[in-house]
């Protein structure tokens, strides 16, 4: 319905078809609708997209410029539903509340409105900008001149307390929490959380503040606060990470506990110092995240009884490999979770502690006091163990004690930074471990990565262009068979058309011919080729079978496959 009505704009000649698909391709590319893209382009006006979309959906289109709310029915609405939601309420009857939005197809926004005012409402449609205007004029100061009379507490000279002043600012704050930067950063992280976000990254510029979100994986630009504001902002994070907030010439690393939505979320900060100021990167750690369960995780049905049976060997190594953000933690956590039983002893070495797992005995690095991946497996050793979870193996001593730990009874679990399972073994033999305990030790190796997956609510069959059938050797017969589909995109995707992402793996699993060729230092193109004669799909090969079976696209597959070259 919504492709209806901007096709059109087209009819009537308000825009023409390649300024339409120039729209299209920056609401794919931003996560914003169609209409916002339409408006950051200039090619028409927020209050004629509304005018219009209400004679579409039926909808009356009010003017909010002059119009005066009394403040009995502005009261009928908190503060912070409208600026979240955009909305304002306008009339009350004896039967319902006439509330002023700027999307019509926002049907869960209208849902939450109706549940927690506990009334029937009625729709009328204004401009989004008109709306915010409304709303600073009627709740009080808008957002930036609140702001403003901030600044005084966030100067840079303000900033730079002695550790007394700076212990007293933050009990102020912490107080305080309608301060408008508070509910600036509140509003930021709240946010990116409900966008599904996986990081949030604030960067100093010249003349502005850009504000982006990592969402399946694709950066997305927010809305940016002015530039005046990075003092204030940057202060507030610190405050809330409980770190120095003096400190501006080094990096700086912090952790924020909150509750988003009744749910408990951590925040793994990053403050890193730049030419035009402190740039921060707030990684969102949501522990309900790693209780997905194996089965969900992914895997093929055939994989997925291989994995099963590898995590209850009762010794060896198991490597999962992959780049930053390829979802090995989530992963080892699943498998962890699985073996967490009161009849088993599970310690982990982790550099940082990411999520808390109750039952797991966790340990953190602490490279300044000599408390390293190797000393800590030392130490966990004469714990008596049956599971180890070791974060990272990054170097010869690392990997030599893990190796020790799978010889002497113990089931280890690890991760490497290598491109592919294979590459894994020569990875260890360069590191400086022997090849024959390289070769007694490892059981399996497993290489994975993150794809993209088509959104549930808009996705439609589609069929491939022959060319794309063609690159991936995909025969007639089987594409006939296949279940192609791609999103069209809505709201519940930010119109990308994909919401979450599934890994795709490569698992090997070491048999005595591979046993025999890791002995023997054979080159990794060697043991691949003879893996996938044993049956290894790689990961290309899984994820164009997930896109066969309309779980993600062919050009996600496209996407994995290039950087895998």
């Amino acid at each position: 319905m919504a492709e209806d009505w901007l096709q059109k704009l087209v009819d009537e000649g308000v825009i023409s078809p390649d300024q339409l698909q120039e729209a299209l391709g920056l609401s794919s590319s931003h996560g914003i609708s169609a209409e916002d893209a339409l408006t950051k382009l200039g090619y028409v006006s927020a209050e004629e997209i509304s005018a219009r979309q209400a004679e579409q959906f039926g909808y009356e289109f009010v003017d909010l410029e002059n119009r005066e709310i009394p403040s009995s029915i502005i009261g009928l609405v908190p503060e912070s539903v409208a600026r979240e939601n955009i909305v304002i309420p306008l009339d009350r009857d004896e039967e319902s509340l006439t509330i002023a939005i700027h999307d019509p197809m926002k049907y869960e926004v209208l849902d939450k409105l109706r549940f927690i005012l506990n009334c029937e409402i009625k729709v009328v449609l204004s401009g989004k900008e008109a709306i915010q205007a409304a709303i600073n004029r009627h709740y009080g100061q808008d957002e930036t001149e609140s702001v403003d009379s901030m600044i005084t507490e966030f100067t840079e000279t303000a900033i730079d307390f002695t550790a007394v002043e700076a212990a007293e600012a933050m009990q102020v704050a912490e107080e305080d929490d309608n301060a408008p930067v508070i509910r600036l950063v509140n509003l930021i992280i709240t946010e990116a959380v409900n966008m599904r976000a996986s990081d949030i990254h604030i960067e100093p510029f010249e003349d502005r503040i850009r504000v982006r979100y990592r969402i399946d994986g694709i950066l997305v630009e927010r809305d940016s606060p002015p530039r005046r504001l990075l003092g204030a902002v940057v202060s507030r994070i610190k405050i809330m990470a409980r770190i120095d907030i003096s400190e501006k010439r080094r990096p700086q690393d912090g952790r924020i506990k909150t509750t988003i939505n009744g749910k408990d979320y951590d925040l793994r900060l990053s403050i890193m110092p730049t030419n035009h100021g402190q740039a921060v990167v707030m990684r969102i750690l949501d522990r309900e995240s790693i209780k997905i369960g194996i089965q969900n995780l992914g895997f093929g049905e055939d994989n997925y009884k291989v994995f099963q049976g590898l995590i209850r060997r009762p010794n060896g190594i198991f490597l999962v490999t992959g780049p930053t953000g390829s979802g090995k933690t989530t992963t080892l956590y699943s498998a962890l979770g699985e073996l967490n039983r009161p009849d088993r002893k599970i310690i982990t070495a982790e550099d940082p502690v990411e999520y808390y797992l109750p039952g797991i005995n966790q340990v953190e690095v602490k490279s300044e006091i000599g408390l390293n991946f190797a000393r800590i497996i030392r130490a966990m050793l004469r714990q008596a163990p049956n599971v180890i979870l070791v974060g990272e193996i990054r170097d010869n001593e690392t990997a030599d004690m893990a190796i020790q730990a799978s010889l002497t009874g113990h089931l280890v679990f690890s991760t490497l930074h290598t491109n592919d399972a294979p590459g894994s073994i020569t990875r260890l033999i360069d590191m400086g471990v022997q090849p024959f305990l390289v070769a007694s030790s490892v059981m399996a190796i497993m290489a994975q990565r993150l794809v993209r997956v088509v959104c549930s609510k808009c996705k439609a069959p589609y069929t491939p262009d022959p060319s794309e059938l063609q690159h991936f050797d995909i025969s007639d017969e089987e594409a006939a068979e296949a279940n192609f589909m791609r999103g069209k995109g809505c709201t519940a995707c930010q119109h990308s058309g994909f919401k979450g992402r599934n890994a795709v793996f490569e698992l090997m699993v070491m048999n005595p011919t591979l046993r025999e060729m890791t002995f023997q230092s054979e080159a990794t193109q060697n043991i691949r080729r003879q893996a996938r004669l044993f049956g290894m799909k790689t990961l290309v090969e899984d994820a164009k079978e997930k896109s066969m079976k309309g779980v993600t696209t062919l050009s996600e597959v496209y996407k994995l496959a290039t950087s895998r070259d």
